[in-house]
């Protein structure tokens, strides 16, 4: 039996992955440790999660494995704790909010020779699985282009720290790029190049710390693929879903259109204007949380690495310096693998 914690609550996928453990026959979620006291007595108290004030404390349980689900900032110091009591870690993304910290969190697990896993949850979605076998499968023919998007609500709502700058590092840009860009490098098998990107604060919620709401980021493969990805936070607090992720791949030969939260029923309630949408399709956090717990009883690596959390991560930060600068950015570490 795999024991696992979780680090921290604050992210709002720490509530999903309670249910994901509880569901393995093979994992056993022993509790969780949080340094907000009052955030951890409230799941504590509604998800029935035994809580620790301290990761040290958590980790004295005899633990395999940690999710971190700390705000983006503090990534860090959470990982290289669980480093310290040999604990395997899937860490959520993005892997951290600057290079220096994530390759420290790479070094620090490579020589402590523990698993560094990144919650890139799509690698394990059954629609994005398919679209990737058929492209393998070269039906397409030879690939041009991708319209990508990951929109969706204003996290704030959920959590204040996403809009807070300090703790997330920017706003809708470090928040959903990650999972598109780490789904193109999948797909294509090919390294980002060059970034250039626009952002906006239009869209509303930015927070004090003056986050951006919106953007739009253009990205060249090594391969010569381009892509767009769109990861604004755009939709409404009364859109039937938080979000959603979508990618259309355009081939020689046709077009791939896949969506991946596309399994879903409408909803139009009786005493109510609000239509909703009811997921009935495969859980992908499901397929991620087992291949941690199976990669640490097999002691091998996980699917998705540390290094792919830190490859998704160098775009995110070219993505800010190419708005930031209004230029193209290269990067030169594309063309050397």
């Amino acid at each position: 039996m795999i024991r696992l914690g979780i680090m921290s609550f604050a992210h709002l996928h720490a509530e999903a992955y309670v249910e994901n453990i509880r569901a393995l026959p093979n994992a056993e979620l022993v509790g969780a440790a949080d340094e907000d006291t009052a955030r951890g007595d409230h799941f504590a108290r509604s998800l029935g999660v035994r809580v620790w004030p301290a990761y040290e404390d958590l980790l004295a349980q005899r633990l395999d494995g940690v999710i971190v689900c700390a705000e983006n900032a503090r990534h860090r110091a959470a990982v290289e704790i669980a480093v310290r009591a040999g604990v395997h870690v899937l860490c959520e993304k993005p892997l951290a909010t600057t290079l220096a910290d994530a390759q420290a969190m790479l070094q620090a697990c490579g020589k402590a020779g523990v698993q560094l896993m990144v919650a890139f949850p799509m690698r394990f979605s059954a629609p994005i699985v398919e679209a990737r076998r058929v492209l393998d499968e070269s039906r397409l023919g030879e690939i041009s282009c991708c319209v990508a998007t990951n929109q969706g609500q204003n996290p704030r709502h959920h959590r204040a720290w996403f809009v807070d700058k300090r703790l997330a590092g920017g706003g809708a840009v470090i928040d959903h790029t990650a999972h598109l860009v780490d789904a193109l490098r999948w797909f294509l098998r090919s390294e980002v190049a060059e970034v250039y990107a626009q952002t906006t604060g239009l869209l509303p919620g930015g927070g004090s710390g003056d986050v951006e709401t919106g953007g739009l980021i253009l990205l060249t493969f090594v391969n010569g693929v381009f892509a767009t990805i769109d990861c604004s936070w755009s939709r409404p607090a009364s859109y039937p879903t938080w979000g959603g992720l979508s990618m259309a791949f355009i081939g020689r030969r046709g077009v791939l259109d896949v969506d991946a939260f596309r399994q879903r029923l409408t909803v139009y309630p009786e005493d109510s204007s609000d239509t909703r949408w009811q997921y009935w399709g495969s859980d992908a956090n499901q397929g991620m949380i087992a291949e941690f717990v199976s990669a640490i009883e097999q002691s091998r690596t996980p699917a998705v690495t540390g290094v792919d959390g830190y490859r998704a991560l160098e775009v995110i930060v070219a993505a800010y310096e190419s708005a930031r600068t209004g230029r193209p950015i290269r990067l030169t570490r594309g063309e050397d693998q």
